[in-house]
């Protein structure tokens, strides 16, 4: 089965490109997701996490 994929694989001409394609979308959205998470307001962050406990409507949740 393998040598079969490996045999049509090797005959697509330009094929070379998407490995590398999907690599830099991987980086790239992992990278921009850790900026995202380290800069972050902290302030939202507690909003957040304290959420489930507050005595409010679900009105709160829509104002974040």
């Amino acid at each position: 089965m393998l040598k079969f994929v490996k045999h049509t694989m090797e005959n697509i001409s330009g094929i070379e490109i998407y490995p590398i394609i999907s690599l830099l979308i991987f980086f790239f959205f992992f990278v921009g997701l850790y900026f995202w998470v380290f800069t972050y307001k902290k302030e939202k962050i507690n909003q957040l996490s304290n959420l489930p406990f507050s005595e409010g409507t679900s009105d709160e949740f829509l104002k974040l």
